[in-house]
């Protein structure tokens, strides 16, 4: 098994980015999506992603955006790979497909496999995204998907590793789980959740 695939999202700050970067992340999310205290703007994410090394994809997520403002955002950010949170079909995955970007799927429901809206990576969040409660793991209700799948939701330094060793999840993705206080990064939680994480 290669190493576990880590990303930080919800990044508003050079701070906070270069900490998730020091940690070892794999990617790092910068939040389009209206409404949250963790948005950022386009000119924002492209100053904050232009400090991020190539070998970390930076992302762009958004929910529920009509596909003109999401090619708009992710062409003037500079990021390189776009998260759909939302009831987005097949037809904005086939869309957005660029010279180079990597297209990540958000979802609570239930899916078989990676790769079913031509996504790159599934992103499997909690039955209630952004309440900080996750999956119930051990239960017999859930199914991981196959092929190139994050867990999401819930996930903390405390329960990572207990998540990824029963779910064998390919990657995890955390927001709320490194705050100190809500849409507030803690530099000592990023470093925290990625080394046990991959302990």
């Amino acid at each position: 098994m290669s190493e576990l695939f880590v990303k930080i999202c919800g990044l508003k700050t050079g701070h906070d980015v270069g900490a998730a970067v020091d940690a070892g992340a794999d990617a790092v999310g910068f939040v389009f999506a209206p409404g949250s205290p963790r948005t950022v703007g386009a000119a924002t994410a492209r100053a904050l992603a232009a400090g991020v090394p190539d070998s970390v994809l930076t992302v762009g997520v958004f929910r529920g955006q009509p596909v003109e403002e999401v090619r708009r955002f992710a062409e003037e950010s500079g990021v390189r790979g776009v998260q759909l949170h939302g009831d987005e079909g097949p037809e904005f995955y086939e869309a957005l497909r660029a010279e180079g970007r990597t297209l990540l799927r958000a979802t609570a429901e239930h899916v078989k496999r990676c790769g079913e809206y031509g996504e790159d990576l599934l992103l499997l969040d909690a039955p209630d995204p952004g309440s900080g409660k996750p999956w119930n793991w051990g239960s017999e209700e859930f199914a991981a998907p196959e092929g190139r799948w994050l867990l999401a939701g819930g996930l903390n330094p405390g329960n990572v590793r207990e998540a990824v060793a029963t779910t064998g999840a390919w990657g995890v993705d955390v927001s709320s789980g490194v705050e100190r206080e809500r849409g507030v990064k803690s530099p000592e939680l990023i470093r925290a959740f990625v080394e046990a994480a991959r302990g």
